[in-house]
């Protein structure tokens, strides 16, 4: 037996390349500062990796074991439930330990990134010796006296950059003041948190209808017994289900628990943060991938120490490090953007809410208006407690919905047409009226795709396998997987170099509104998409503006068809509800009904009532019919039967292994290869189907390929995938990861 001079030794996971865990002997100094959690510095070969310590045991699992070098972190920077979390993500989603921590922890935490510090000048002498001090320099130092004269009405003090923007003066002024002790020069820290300096009226909690009213009994039940359990709030648009989370935070913060409020889009963060902030006095701290990573490390900070009790963010939010949490709120729980999809791991930030309450013993809401059918089917099951708000909240009602068969529409246009005459009609009525109007095309750019009319073929990214959109704004095509460019677009075809001039086909939100402007030029148009939000704070400014009136109608993708409430609009137009439909994934209905519902939900939500107007080639389609009625029960019966009858989730779990490469033949191999040896290690119900390029063939010059599992669990996998991968490894050029539950099987 091999004696170590270690008492305890660690199980470190690194930050960067080896996925397994190393041991390390715990020096005596470091014995009482160890703890699963904890982050380190350890030798490898030759060199000091970070790292993260997952286990405190007795004996090492290697016979020559090498000292923890450093402590990185006084305290454990992941809290043990999000640890305990962690553990069952990388089981749950097959993916290393370190790709989770990584995600956990913002990158300015794992850097121990300084807190930003700035220099903050006072008054050294008292106002009236300043007063003297200025007169007496006025006429041989100005620039002085102007220093002077501006601190004079300071109470406590200015930030030196306020203090020179204000007098037009310079650093080395002020400090030759310092130098005589007129001013005092300090450093002080700076919060670089969004919205802290911003001001807000207070508002008071409104009268619950009863339907609202029981709902938050339920919930406040729960809350109270500090029990785990999780509730489906599915109420129409405009339920007033805000409402409801507002008050039940409002409990939550009496029994001093915090709460963490997830959102799907950064648009959707904007206005929940107002309502927010309007209705409480504590903390609220906000994280969201916009924020520099010195916002997201200030914030992350207040949540950890406690000062911020409240935190509003996207997925990655749910990883908050809030203390005591008591609350974990899941907004328009349905949507595709709490899955990550691209990324290890490819965890389901709806799903991990639901664990991380389990873990933690707090209560959770899923809100929707078109809730999952996992999640509805959760709770016909009695897994989920549910509250149905089936009425719009106060004096508003659910709009009148119409269906246009853009069919009839093309005949009497002779061709094509944007919109039908019915459209047109109710803009310039709304307009008139001073009322407004949003138009919805989840399709971004000009034109969509670039024909050759010789052969055919569409001009496609010279790195992806999908046609260029073209952009008139930028006189380019561009592709929306890599962001590659043809400036300006080519004129003769790249694969048969025919003559023949190319011709543009499809619509994006751009020509929308370029040829709405022709139909009616003093109508005023925002547009909110993937092209007018680049920018930091571009998102807030455009809502702000169309919510203050500087707009007659909002154009815009998938960005506006949630959550957003403007009593002002009367008129939703939805130009294009059957291109979802056409695409080969088990999802496809459950989307386009999720869409079509939640855009229509933004029309009459004040006290003037609302029109919605869906154009379609395919006015007859149930998944379409079903979203005009808002009829929920009614499409959840028929889609549940199909799911049942494929053996979809929610009857089974699914699971997509996808491989991308530089050459199509190697990557298919490797697919071909796992899928067979899987086979062999897995047992005989789990349901393999054939490797299949995926719907983006090519990305980025890399090729893709996969194959679907279906089982009634997925806990084998993870374990078949480890040996298998450390057996066989994979060539360093082909990639892998697992999708567990994916959102999309075709793409």
């Amino acid at each position: 037996m091999i004696s170590h001079p270690f008492d305890s030794f660690a199980s470190v996971v690194l930050d960067h390349a080896i996925d397994k865990t190393l041991d390390y002997g715990i020096p005596p100094e470091m014995q009482h500062a160890i703890f699963p959690g904890t982050r380190v510095e350890v030798p490898v070969k030759g060199s000091l990796r970070h790292g993260y310590v997952i286990e405190i045991k007795k004996n090492p699992a290697f016979p020559s074991v090498k000292p923890i070098a450093n402590l990185l972190s006084e305290t454990p920077l992941i809290t043990p439930d999000i640890f305990k979390l962690a553990l069952w993500i990388s089981r749950y989603y097959c993916c290393p330990l370190r790709d989770i921590f990584r995600l956990i922890l913002p990158p300015g935490v794992r850097k121990a990134m300084a807190h930003k510090e700035q220099l903050y000048v006072m008054r050294g002498k008292t106002r009236e010796e300043l007063r003297e001090a200025c007169i007496a320099i006025r006429e041989k130092k100005p620039a002085q006296a102007a220093i002077l004269e501006a601190m004079l009405p300071v109470k406590k003090g200015i930030l030196l950059t306020q203090l020179l923007e204000a007098t037009k003066g310079s650093r080395n002024t002020v400090l030759a003041l310092a130098k005589q002790g007129l001013l005092i020069i300090d450093r002080v820290r700076v919060d670089r948190s969004p919205f802290v300096n911003e001001e807000y009226f207070m508002t008071k909690s409104k009268t619950l209808n009863p339907h609202q009213a029981e709902a938050l009994k339920k919930i406040t039940d729960s809350l109270d017994k500090k029990n785990f359990e999780t509730h489906l709030l599915f109420g129409v648009t405009g339920s007033g289900k805000t409402e409801v989370y507002l008050q039940a935070i409002e409990r939550a913060l009496q029994t001093g628990r915090g709460t963490i409020m997830l959102v799907p889009e950064i648009s959707l963060t904007t206005q929940t943060i107002e309502r927010f902030r309007c209705r409480f006095k504590e903390r609220i701290a906000i994280l969201h991938h916009r924020l520099s990573q010195g916002e997201r490390n200030d914030e992350w900070h207040h949540i950890r120490n406690g000062k911020a009790k409240i935190v509003i963010g996207a997925r990655s939010a749910i990883f908050s490090p809030v203390v005591d949490l008591g609350l974990i709120i899941v907004d328009e729980e349905h949507e595709q953007s709490y899955k990550q999809n691209e990324l290890s791991p490819c965890y389901q930030a709806r799903d991990v809410a639901v664990m991380r309450g389990k873990l933690t013993q707090c209560t959770v809401i899923l809100g929707s208006a078109t809730p999952s059918l996992e999640s509805y089917y959760n709770a016909q099951l009695g897994k989920y407690t549910l509250s149905v708000l089936g009425h719009r909240a106060e004096t508003a009602s659910l709009p009148k919905v119409t269906i246009i068969d853009m069919r009839k529409e093309f005949e009497k246009a002779k061709g094509w047409t944007n919109f039908s005459d019915a459209l047109l009609n109710g803009i310039e009525k709304r307009a008139k009226k001073g009322e407004q109007t949003i138009l919805f095309l989840n399709r971004r750019g000009y034109h969509t795709v670039l024909l050759c009319r010789q052969c055919s073929h569409s001009v496609k990214c010279n790195h992806c396998d999908i046609p260029m959109t073209f952009h008139l704004g930028d006189n380019c095509l561009s592709c929306h997987l890599c962001h590659f460019q043809h400036s300006p677009p080519p004129t003769k075809c790249p694969g048969c170099r025919s003559g023949e001039p190319l011709k543009f086909r499809g619509v994006g939100t751009e020509q929308i509104e370029r040829a709405l402007h022709a139909i009616f030029p003093s109508i005023r148009t925002l547009r909110i998409d993937g092209d007018t939000t680049k920018h930091k704070g571009s998102h807030q400014k455009l809502l702000r503006d169309f919510g203050t009136g500087k707009a007659d109608v909002l154009i815009g993708t998938q960005m506006i068809a949630k959550g957003l409430h403007f009593p002002e609009v009367t008129l939703v137009g939805v130009l294009n509800s059957d291109s979802v439909l056409n695409i080969p994934d088990f999802r496809a209905s459950e989307n386009i009904f999720q869409v079509v519902t939640q855009v229509a939900g933004r029309s009459g939500r004040g006290v003037i009532p609302g029109e919605v107007i869906i154009q379609t080639a395919i006015p007859d389609n149930s998944t379409i019919q079903y979203a005009a009625q808002q009829d929920y029960p009614a499409f959840y019966r028929e889609e549940i039967e199909v799911r049942k009858l494929y053996n979809y989730p929610p009857f089974q779990h699914l699971a997509k292994i996808v491989f991308s490469g530089k050459e199509a033949r190697k990557t298919e191999h490797a697919a071909q290869q796992t899928r067979h040896a899987l086979i062999q290690l897995l047992p005989s119900h789990f349901d393999f189907q054939p490797v299949i390029p995926c719907g983006y063939t090519k990305v980025k010059d890399h090729y893709r390929f996969q194959f679907l599992i279906r089982a009634p669990a997925m806990n084998a996998l993870h374990n078949a995938l480890l040996i298998l991968f450390e057996k066989y490894p994979l060539h360093k050029e082909t990639k892998v990861f697992v999708d567990v539950n994916p959102s999309s099987t075709f793409f």
